[in-house]
């Protein structure tokens, strides 16, 4: 094939989980013209993605912010998806592991020689399976086989430099990203649990970074949790090694994870953008499947309430299960926990 065009038009992490095939589709087809059309919400997963040719962007009416033009979107949009159908495409992939009809619909438009995706047999077959094999398993209708490759997310170098600086004199310490911000409320964890889990993380001897997604909590389009980050800074105002940084957009959240040594978050996008990113993660599940959802491919711990609810996990069960993680994990970060808790 001269020429692929991967859609998954979806959440942050779900794309993060889709990378795998785009770095097995540039082993199998290596001069091949490799694309991807996203959306403006999951498109800064794959900057700088070496795997892809292009990234076109495919941005939702409800995306736009103040000011937007809805008609001057929606030529740039058809514009797009004209320069794909002038292509010519061989193959165009639905990423997506559920039948979504307009999805076809636009990929049908695009008139290429074939489109692959999931049927109600194929979905059969990867019920159960983690998102990333349940994507992945689209590679053999492709005539990929073998292992599945990592997940794939590269940082700007420029940004994560800069939240490095961000710790300041703690930045020699083993640096732990702490996100607090989860749009299901199954998966949110009490502000002041985490200002507690900084102290505890202080008292060991490691610097805590708290990141959330920017913003007022009552946004109409992206609520943010700048409320919940002042209210938990308020309490941590007396540890020096502390930082609030407000990482966004996107890439800025990217950078302030690559900067981290390991992370503690709810699932969601942050926890597979970490995972790309081969940080130790200690995440908490509420009322998602975790064996659907769990980080791909790093140590990790996951914890999970009887009730389904995060809110009933205890700092006492995370600084433990965190703990146990980087004393299992190898690599740099599970020496400088170790000696930080000396």
């Amino acid at each position: 094939m001269n020429s692929i065009l991967v859609v998954r038009r979806d959440n942050i992490g779900d794309l993060v989980c889709t990378t795998p095939l785009f770095s097995a589709l540039r082993r199998r087809y290596p001069h091949a013209w490799i694309g991807a059309l996203v959306n403006s919400y999951n498109a800064a997963v794959l900057d700088r993605n070496p795997d892809l040719d292009r990234v076109v962007v495919y941005t939702k009416l409800k995306h736009l912010d103040p000011g937007q033009s809805a008609l001057g979107t929606l030529a740039r949009r058809a514009a797009d998806l004209w320069g794909l159908r002038r292509r010519r495409l061989d193959c165009v992939v639905l990423a997506h592991p559920l039948l979504v009809p307009r999805t076809r619909m636009l990929a049908r438009a695009l008139a290429p020689a074939r489109i692959v995706g999931f049927s109600d047999e194929t979905l059969r077959q990867v019920a159960g399976m983690h998102e990333v094999e349940r994507v992945f398993a689209l590679a053999a209708q492709l005539g990929i086989d073998g292992p599945i490759p990592p997940l794939t997310v590269v940082p700007d170098p420029r940004l994560a430099a800069q939240a490095l600086d961000a710790f300041g004199l703690s930045r020699e310490k083993l640096k732990v990203a702490v996100q607090i911000s989860t749009r299901r409320p199954a998966q949110q964890w009490p502000a002041e649990r985490f200002a507690e889990l900084v102290q505890r993380l202080d008292a060991l001897g490691a610097a805590a970074m708290l990141l959330w997604s920017p913003g007022p909590r009552d946004h109409p389009r992206h609520p943010g949790d700048d409320e919940n980050a002042i209210e938990i800074s308020n309490q941590l105002s007396e540890v020096k090694s502390f930082v609030a940084y407000r990482a966004g957009p996107l890439p800025e959240l990217i950078g302030a994870l690559a900067a981290c040594d390991a992370v503690i978050t709810s699932d969601g996008g942050a926890m597979h953008l970490a995972a790309a990113l081969q940080k130790p993660i200690v995440c908490f599940f509420g009322d998602m499947p975790p064996e659907h959802w769990r980080p791909w491919g790093v140590p990790h711990r996951v914890l999970r309430p009887q009730s389904r609810n995060v809110a009933d996990i205890s700092v006492d069960e995370t600084v433990a299960a965190f703990c146990d993680l980087l004393e299992r994990a190898s690599g740099s970060a599970s020496g400088r926990l170790r000696d930080a808790s000396r």
